[in-house]
């Protein structure tokens, strides 16, 4: 069963080639991507890791969780499900008329 992470405070000009070698040391990551502004696409400064083994993906939280990382702290949890109605808002409630 593969484990998602999440991977915040990651630097503005960390790619997901330099986030899946990050995660790859400990286990196989089937997929890593840092998280673009849809308009800008730059960076939103965190992004999301799945690896292929749960034991691997905890192994790489506690190990990665508070390090450092181009002088940045970065932190690492077991990424949540959305719930329904969160997302894809963008700018919702923001024009007023």
């Amino acid at each position: 069963m593969a484990k998602r992470l999440y991977v915040g405070n990651l630097p503005y000009q960390t790619t997901d080639e330099q986030l899946k070698e990050l995660f790859a040391q400990y286990g196989e990551v089937t997929s890593a991507s840092v998280i673009r502004d849809k308009h800008t696409g730059r960076s939103k400064g965190f992004g999301f890791v799945e690896m292929s083994a749960d034991e691997a993906a905890l192994t790489a939280k506690d190990k990665l969780h508070g390090s450092s990382m181009d002088n940045r702290t970065i932190v690492v949890d077991e990424a949540r499900p959305m719930r329904e109605g969160e997302g894809g808002g963008g700018d919702r409630g923001s024009r007023r008329y």
